[in-house]
């Protein structure tokens, strides 16, 4: 984790953009995914209660982690549940009674502390070539960069304003671009009426407490899954969005204190939270700050808002659940441009790796899954194979290292 002190003083006018960025991260994170959260609580007959200990653990365990990690570091480490892992369960709590599925949570949840304390997966971060991670992220954020436009087959009307609404402010206010399309989509909405806030009431969440229970089915048919598929589809891209930004934190410290605290919110419900990836890019670029050194702010914003959300259980993740599909789709596609542009010029900016990288964006984009595992794993294998087949081998860890720091500095200045 960065010792570095601050490089300069937070001022007023520095709030504004990360906690926007923050924000945005957190209504794209419960708007898009959340619906599988209570998928798989349906699926394994949870009561409303147990629901609703579920929503407010992972929300507050991500908001706290989140906000430590951010705090430590001074950069934008934002922390979320596991999408793929919550897709998963949908299946796996079918055949799974509750509390076997809590003690695989506490198992995959120790499986990462000793990870993180192990050291072993920073080592490895480090030995993938820049152009392959620009590719690999590039490929991931492809298709939510597709999404916003194909809103446009939906509801052209509102895809249609937040696109043009982005180009006008690009135009004349680059810097307020993403601010200005938020605040723009939630006011058509609610003068469309498309988002009905009547029936909302704030009531606060009641934490229940489950006695694990252990067993070899619930650890081979659920902790095993639950941790690869946190460590490929979360952990890893995860750690290349912050890099692909020029940001150093180790991934050490931030596996540890997610693995912690998914360790000590399991039995309320928690089935896995980590460093973020799709929802991350949005607060680590240009958007959330001009100057680098300001983007953490964003991860203390997001992890309030996670906070506020889990006081209050299910409400208010059923607010956010309440916008348009295509809001949501639309609104962090276009977030998430800049990103997607500076990947793919990290991509091919090197003519020697420049195929390698380019495998990689498109086996990643392909988002293959094979024995549930996704995308993201699958993409980086063939690019590291296609990389160290074209070009005689992987490079050196210290040359990887130091080519890495070269580029993301250029990316970032």
């Amino acid at each position: 984790m960065s010792s570095e002190p601050l490089h300069s003083s937070v001022r007023w006018n520095d709030l504004t953009h990360p906690i926007l960025a923050g924000l945005i991260s957190v209504i794209v994170n419960y708007g898009g995914t959340f619906i599988l959260v209570f998928q798989a609580a349906k699926v394994a007959g949870l009561s409303p209660e147990l629901t609703a200990s579920w929503v407010w653990s992972i929300s507050i365990g991500v908001g706290v982690t989140g906000i430590i990690l951010s705090w430590m570091s001074r950069e934008p480490i934002i922390t979320a549940w596991s999408t793929p892992a919550a897709a998963f369960l949908v299946t796996a709590l079918v055949a799974t009674p509750y509390a076997e599925a809590v003690g695989a949570y506490l198992i995959s949840a120790a499986a990462f502390v000793a990870l993180g304390l192990s050291g072993w997966f920073e080592r490895v971060i480090r030995l993938i070539p820049p152009g392959v991670a620009a590719g690999l992220l590039a490929g991931i954020l492809l298709q939510f960069g597709t999404r916003a436009f194909g809103g446009m087959s939906i509801d052209p009307l509102l895809a249609g304003l937040l696109i043009l609404a982005y180009v006008v402010f690009k135009r004349f206010s680059a810097r307020y671009a993403v601010v200005g399309i938020l605040v723009l989509g939630l006011a058509f909405l609610l003068i469309q009426e498309r988002v009905d806030l009547s029936g909302l009431q704030l009531k606060l969440a009641t934490p229940v407490f489950t006695m694990p229970a252990f067993s070899l089915n619930a650890l081979l048919s659920v902790a095993l899954p639950l941790f690869l598929i946190t460590l490929t589809g979360q952990y890893m891209p995860g750690m290349l969005v912050l890099r692909n930004d020029g940001f150093k934190s180790s991934a050490n410290p931030i596996v540890t204190i997610t693995g912690l605290g998914s360790l000590l919110m399991a039995s309320f419900g928690s089935h896995a939270f980590n460093i973020a990836a799709i929802t991350a890019a949005i607060a680590t670029g240009r958007e959330a700050h001009e100057d680098p050194s300001k983007r953490w702010i964003a991860g203390i914003a997001a992890g309030v808002c996670y906070i506020l959300v889990g006081l209050f259980g299910v409400t208010l993740a059923a607010v956010f659940m309440a916008f348009p599909a295509t809001f949501i789709t639309t609104l962090a596609g276009l977030a998430l441009l800049g990103t997607i542009g500076g990947s793919l010029a990290t991509a091919l900016a090197d003519v020697k790796t420049r195929e390698a990288s380019l495998i990689t964006f498109l086996a990643s984009a392909a988002n293959i899954t094979v024995q549930g595992i996704g995308g993201a794993f699958w993409g980086l294998v063939i690019g590291l194979i296609a990389h160290a087949v074209l070009n005689g081998g992987l490079p050196q860890k210290a040359a990887t290292s130091a080519k890495i720091t070269t580029t993301l500095n250029k990316g970032t200045s």
